[in-house]
């Protein structure tokens, strides 16, 4: 049975794992101007100035970069307990934590493909401290001085051995609804790409060629205007961040975007996908072909391919 839209309300908060943790701490507040709001031994909790939330990233030190949880809220307290008992009928229960400041418990399980989620509806509402006091009350905190000024964490998009698998289990378990895909000639779905919300997407499955399970491609944060990730680019090439593409545009939902490197190893994406909204309730999948996709990005840039995709971060 489909679940009931909306049942999830929208992409929490994500984990990446570092094993430069004070470099990449370094690269998310002074380059994409999060704020620290807590650190618990070797994790710190950052967020972005228009999160409503305790923090939008979980930094974690660990020998190898990559995901470690995905953090969805729900709706509502019914809307959790339906969840849970969906998962738990379809054969991927769970565990019941409560490890993270500001959050009450969370539900975590993981998809197909072993990415770790976490399903949650207690949220304690941010109160900016002195200094960081907005001057507009419908706004969180103050606009970051410093770096890109990102506004809120936007998309994860996981590697998967098997996208099919992961992304059914995101529609029939949790209520994602599916926007696009690319379908190759041999039939097999490569990527699809879906939302919780009437963003075009908010999670995306890619494959992971090397068929490996587990990994990540990116996390993505919005910024409010295309010149935006024009700036974010020249402040990369002035700071020494690896540029790795971009800044250009998606064909596949249109997102403007630039993706970097953090010192860690993880790929983060800019993007501006603000303006791009699903508004149909009957939203018909949009699939593109192994040809088209071939042609590139929306104005020629080929699309990353070979060792990119692996998480192994370039040299500089």
């Amino acid at each position: 049975m489909t679940p009931p839209l909306g049942d999830i309300a929208h992409v929490g908060h994500a984990q990446l794992f570092t094993p430069d943790l004070d470099a990449s701490v370094a690269f998310f507040t002074d380059y994409l101007g999060l704020t620290v709001n807590g650190r618990d031994g070797d994790t710190v909790y950052l967020r972005t100035y228009d999160d409503y939330e305790h923090h939008s990233l979980v930094l974690t030190a660990r020998e190898q970069p990559g995901l470690g949880r995905l953090a969805l809220r729900t709706s509502g307290e019914e809307a959790l307990r339906r969840r849970v008992a969906a998962l738990e009928a379809a054969g991927r229960p769970g565990t019941w934590v409560e490890d993270e400041p500001g959050i009450g418990e969370l539900y975590v399980t993981t998809d197909p493909d072993g990415h770790e989620h976490a399903l949650y509806w207690e949220s304690e509402h941010y109160r900016a401290p002195a200094g960081l006091e907005p001057a507009l009350k419908n706004q969180p905190q103050a606009k970051a001085n410093r770096g890109v000024g990102v506004r809120r964490l936007d998309h994860v998009n996981f590697l998967a051995a098997d996208v099919l698998a992961s992304a059914e289990f995101q529609e029939r378990l949790l209520g994602a609804r599916p926007t696009e895909q690319i379908r190759l000639d041999s039939g097999r779905i490569a990527a699809r790409w879906l939302t919780f919300t009437d963003k075009s997407y908010d999670v995306v499955y890619t494959e992971d060629w090397t068929g490996s399970s587990g990994r990540l491609h990116h996390i993505a944060f919005a910024a409010d205007t295309r010149e935006d990730i024009l700036r974010a680019a020249d402040l990369a090439i002035d700071t020494g961040v690896f540029i790795e593409t971009g800044p250009h545009k998606h064909a596949i939902q249109q997102t403007f975007f630039l993706y970097v490197y953090e010192p860690g190893g993880n790929r983060i994406e800019l993007c501006n996908p603000l303006t791009r909204l699903v508004l149909a309730p009957d939203w018909p999948l949009v699939t593109w072909t192994e040809e088209e996709r071939k042609k590139g990005q929306a104005w020629g840039l080929k699309t990353i391919e070979s060792f990119h995709t692996h998480g192994t971060p370039p040299v500089a």
